[in-house]
């Protein structure tokens, strides 16, 4: 898969985030690389909306900034996701397709797990009308 990443702060974590999508074989291609957060999540939100990216990662320090961001991009459904349990939530439930982190909250492993989760995950077929109901929304 190709996966849009952007972060407004390049850090341990978001070394080990971009280090494990790639052994997990996925194309990375960074959209925003220390901007700030607002172009960050507009970044990766317009990547996968528009196909260039199959999901996409994006972190800030609380990851409430990106997330609010990449959601103003019409087609995009971001979750702020801070354990795998939400990534796979957010994943079966809500067909979320982008993945906001918390450089704050989570530490390299943590991030792994979620990453793991968030890209192996489809969505569950039966919530299909709810979230249907969602991207009617203006």
């Amino acid at each position: 898969m190709r996966i849009a990443f952007g972060t407004d702060e390049e850090t341990v974590v978001t070394g080990a985030l971009v280090a494990q999508l790639e052994k997990m074989g996925h194309e990375v291609i960074w959209t925003a690389r220390g901007e700030e957060w607002p172009e960050v999540g507009r970044g990766v939100g317009e990547a996968v909306a528009n196909a260039y990216a199959d999901a996409g990662i994006v972190c800030c320090w609380t990851g409430t900034g990106v997330s609010i961001a990449a959601n103003k991009v019409r087609g995009v459904r971001a979750a702020l996701c801070c354990d795998a349990e939400t990534a796979r939530g957010a994943r079966r439930w809500n067909d979320a397709n982008v993945c906001c982190l918390s450089l704050r909250l989570i530490s390299e492993e943590v991030g792994r797990e979620i990453l793991d989760v968030f890209l192996s995950v489809g969505p569950d077929e039966g919530e299909a009308p709810r979230i249907g109901r969602v991207e009617a929304l203006p």
